[in-house]
């Protein structure tokens, strides 16, 4: 490291990048830039139980910068049309922010999906079923998911994905449930 004349450090632009990381992370916020920087340091991980297959995965889908591939397939596996059985690839930014939920909350509990992947001919059925589905739903890319979160209320967690402004977060109350996309920033 290399020192000024008035004994300060000079910070390269990455370990001070590194260590406001660091300080950002031990304060426990989180915000877009924290999730990209928190990639760099950790290990992602995230425990799902579907409410419609019945099924369960726990996973490393992530290291670093680095995505599992592995990790990812069984992830697009689970999250599949959960009526057509139809696979889809699962945005991994959809995963980051699922898991950057999960460490604001504190907590290393299980994601209940509803919903993940959905595709054209379930999101029309849902659509003249059930009123507030989108017609051109980010569920039909693979970018969106209607969860549920152990340990935690529906409230904590819409407030939480709120607070961190990243993707679109749907609340609905009655339902039990949040939609969380990996689109524009949206609140409905």
């Amino acid at each position: 490291m290399v020192t000024e004349k008035n004994s300060q450090p000079n910070l390269s632009r990455r370990s001070f990048l590194l260590k406001s990381t660091q300080l950002v992370l031990g304060l426990g916020v989180v915000s877009v830039p924290t999730i990209s920087c928190a990639k760099a340091l950790e290990k992602r991980s995230l425990s799902f139980f579907h409410t419609r297959t019945q099924k369960e995965l726990t996973l490393t889908y992530a290291s670093g910068n680095t995505y599992d591939r592995k990790a990812l397939t069984q992830v697009n596996q689970f999250l599949r049309d959960y009526q057509t059985g139809q696979v889809h690839v699962i945005d991994p930014k959809l995963l980051d922010i699922l898991w950057a939920i999960q460490g604001e909350m504190g907590s290393k509990g299980v994601y209940e999906v509803i919903s993940g992947y959905r595709s054209p001919r379930t999101n029309k059925g849902l659509r003249r079923s059930s009123g507030g589905v989108a017609s051109h739903s980010l569920h039909m890319k693979g970018q969106a998911v209607d969860i549920q979160f152990s340990g935690a209320n529906i409230d904590q967690i819409h407030q939480c994905a709120m607070a961190m402004q990243s993707g679109g977060v749907g609340y609905y109350p009655k339902a039990g449930f949040i939609h969380l996309d990996s689109g524009q920033y949206r609140t409905w």
